[in-house]
């Protein structure tokens, strides 16, 4: 059982990473794009990760008013992303949480790296 837990926190990390890594490339080329870096930018980041974690626990709590137990799912946002990792107890509420995440306002897209949960664990 201890290793089937281990396997799935790797693989949820994994994805965690993957995505994370994803969104540093996709950020790296903005930045290169932009001509002038703004004088506030230390302050427009403090205000984007505010934003962030705003949206996240507001697609969370949606999530949970919709009925999708929160248990081993994390909401991940980044500039209007929603990135659903972890496991959820059956496909039905993998493609709930996804539902439900992008009728949030201010979602832009949703990825849904969500398993299923085996052996009621």
């Amino acid at each position: 059982m201890k290793t089937i837990n281990a396997l799935r926190f790797t693989a949820v990390a994994s994805a965690i990473a993957f995505s994370v890594n994803v969104w540093a490339q996709t950020s790296d080329a903005g930045a290169t794009q932009s001509a002038t870096p703004s004088a506030s930018a230390g302050s427009s980041k403090s205000a984007m990760r505010k934003a962030n974690r705003a949206l996240s626990k507001k697609v969370s709590q949606a999530l949970q008013k919709g009925g999708v137990e929160l248990n081993g799912i994390n909401v991940i946002a980044k500039n209007g992303a929603i990135t659903l990792a972890g496991h959820a107890a059956d496909a039905e509420q993998i493609d709930k949480a996804a539902s439900i995440a992008k009728g949030v306002d201010g979602v832009k897209s949703v990825k849904n790296v969500l398993t299923i949960q085996e052996g009621g664990q």
